[in-house]
């Protein structure tokens, strides 16, 4: 009796796991596990901070028009390098929506794609995300790495990088807000 009890506990557990690779369930539980091991990015020491000086980056907003980096030069500014399909983008992205949701009035947004319009539309309705998508023009010079997806920086109103992160990162922390609200006070 305690053969078959241990074998279909066995089964079992083999069945959880493979539901983790061919069944929906298991995307969602990619995606929590990688919002759960998600840390609040490093803030970077005043002395080792490199400095942003060529705001002259053009971008397209979600409408497709062409505009300027540098309408944000003297503001706090924060950029996401993301891709619909990476699923710790889509992990990282709830808690993006959380720090715009509190904060966008008071800086500026750039949650940036190199992805076309349509399946960028459907992702954003379909986790009802409201941030302002970004579209990355391929090709235009840029003052930061866009290969690496997902990456944030985090610049103060001076284009110091405050913040560099790789990969996924928790933004809606205490750490992150209260590092915010110095940089929007200065």
């Amino acid at each position: 009796m305690k053969k078959g009890k241990k074998t279909f506990i066995n089964i079992l557990l083999i069945l959880f796991v493979l539901s983790f690779f061919v069944t929906p369930m298991g995307h969602y539980g990619k995606v929590l596990l990688n919002r759960v091991f998600a840390t609040s990015p490093p803030i970077i020491e005043v002395s080792a901070r490199e400095k942003i000086t060529d705001y002259d980056w053009k971008l397209k907003d979600a409408e497709w028009n062409f505009f300027n980096f540098d309408r944000s030069k003297g503001r706090v500014v924060f950029i996401n390098l993301w891709a619909s399909w990476k699923l710790p983008s889509e992990a990282e992205l709830v808690s993006i929506q959380k720090m715009y949701d509190s904060y966008q009035d008071k800086m500026d947004f750039y949650i940036i794609t190199n992805e076309n319009r349509p399946p960028v539309e459907e992702f954003m309705e379909k986790h009802a995300f409201s941030f302002p998508v970004t579209y990355l023009i391929i090709g235009e010079k840029m003052p930061i790495n866009p290969d690496e997806v997902p990456s944030s920086y985090l610049i103060d109103k001076s284009g110091n990088v405050v913040i560099y992160k790789k990969k996924i990162a928790k933004w809606s922390t205490s750490k992150v807000y209260n590092l915010l609200d110095e940089l929007i006070a200065e």
